[in-house]
């Protein structure tokens, strides 16, 4: 689904030196590196490298070669066409290693922090505005009271947080997904970002999703597929994914003591995009102190970091975080927390009919047929014992551990009373006192 691409403006590419936003010493400084650690010689190669347009890439080189540090060979390459060669200088190496020294970066020119913030504003999650329709595509594969949806919707385009709650195994980590999969657009992902003279690396192709810019697109985009500021990467909205290993130290920069350069925390890869905290409550830090961390981002729409030196700095807060937990908002909140959580919404348990409906769903995509007096037994022998509590994971459980028992069994797939007690045996744990 690429309806909103086309909503999106691209960053324009540099045309000169000047239009990088960046000193003259950085951008001097990252091409001689990446000449000296790639070993290249053609200003097209050089050009793709640094992510800069050919023009604004030889005016840089002839900057180099007015200090002496980048030199012609004075011959042309056999399969360079009419491409001259260039190669770095005694006193260029010497740069490149000191400049090494200084920072192990190469390669992709940073975006000035400011030049972004603004590429932020034309690319905000809160542009999105998502229909029913779109929703109900995403989650199509869930069963779902009409209600949620009418709950969801109108979070989601509000772009803020949003609280899922609710009994375990009811499907809030497959609804968080589906917010993320019903978003469907494009964005501009920086490569790396400068403040203050630090590179801070964004692009992370674990979080990332590079895609194909859309030429065939009457719009914008089409018109800029091969003009946009190749600093970024064109990329679908980002999502980042944490459970339990989630850690306050993980929402700071990283600093690389042996490259010397900057990584981005979690929350400022995912800008423009999801932040889906799941399972809160199991983290080492505590809700409350989490949901501290995240006053700010929330109320003002930037974050705060700290370089190595301890000088903060903004950036912008441009994600919608989800919290999903099996525990009551109460028991892990204050008033005040919640207060700054926009949008809460209970994911409970299904009705019987739902579940039946699920069931049955679950039971055709693995092809076992349904069984009437083992759905009776189910129903009124073994559900009763447990309060007639239904969760949205049970029918996926029971029935491939019933397949597992025919596939052990060489039994043709089957759904009968015994068959579901034995199912049924491995999905809950009796309370009793283990002697040791």
């Amino acid at each position: 689904m690429t309806l909103q691409a086309t909503n999106v403006l691209a960053p324009a590419a540099p045309r000169t030196m000047a239009e990088t936003g960046l000193s003259m010493v950085m951008m001097r400084d990252i091409l001689i590196k990446t000449m000296f650690r790639m070993n290249l010689s053609q200003a097209s190669d050089i050009a793709r490298i640094v992510c800069l347009p050919l023009a604004a890439t030889q005016e840089l080189i002839d900057l180099a070669r007015g200090q002496r540090l980048v030199e012609a060979t004075g011959t042309l390459h056999a399969n360079s066409g009419t491409e001259m060669g260039y190669q770095l200088t005694e006193a260029g190496r010497a740069r490149a290693l000191d400049a090494l020294a200084q920072s192990e970066y190469y390669g992709a020119l940073p975006v000035p922090l400011e030049s972004y913030r603004e590429q932020v504003k034309r690319q905000s999650i809160r542009n999105i505005q998502l229909t029913r329709d779109q929703m109900l595509a995403a989650m199509g594969h869930l069963i779902l009271p009409e209600e949620l949806i009418q709950n969801l919707g109108p979070a989601v385009n509000s772009g803020r947080s949003v609280l899922l709650y609710g009994p375990p195994g009811n499907g809030k980590s497959s609804i968080s997904n589906g917010i993320r999969d019903a978003m469907g657009d494009k964005i501009f992902v920086p490569r790396a970002l400068e403040y203050s003279g630090q590179i801070i690396t964004v692009y992370d192709p674990i979080v990332h999703a590079q895609a194909q810019m859309a030429v065939d697109d009457p719009n914008s985009l089409r018109r800029n597929a091969n003009r946009f500021d190749s600093r970024y990467v064109f990329c679908d909205r980002p999502t980042v994914i944490t459970g339990g290993e989630l850690s306050l130290d993980m929402l700071n920069l990283t600093f690389n003591p042996v490259a010397r350069t900057y990584q981005a925390p979690l929350q400022l890869k995912a800008t423009g995009g999801v932040f889906i905290i799941d399972d809160l409550g199991r983290q080492k830090d505590s809700p409350q102190a989490l949901i501290n961390r995240w006053i700010v981002p929330l109320e003002e729409n930037r974050d705060i970091l700290a370089l190595q030196s301890g000088e903060k700095f903004t950036v912008p807060f441009d994600t919608l975080v989800i919290f999903s937990t099996n525990f009551h908002p109460n028991e892990i909140f204050d008033g005040a927390a919640l207060r700054r959580i926009f949008y809460k919404i209970k994911i409970d348990g299904p009705s019987q009919e739902q579940f039946l409906k699920i069931f049955a769903m679950v039971a055709r995509k693995r092809k076992m047929p349904l069984g009437e007096q083992a759905l009776v037994h189910l129903l009124e022998k073994k559900y009763p014992t447990i309060g007639n509590r239904y969760a949205n994971y049970q029918p996926t459980f029971l029935i491939d551990q019933i397949i597992a028992i025919c596939d052990f069994e060489g039994l043709p797939y089957q759904m009968t009373p015994e068959l579901i007690d034995r199912a049924w045996g491995n999905m809950f744990v009796r309370d009793e006192t283990i002697a040791r």
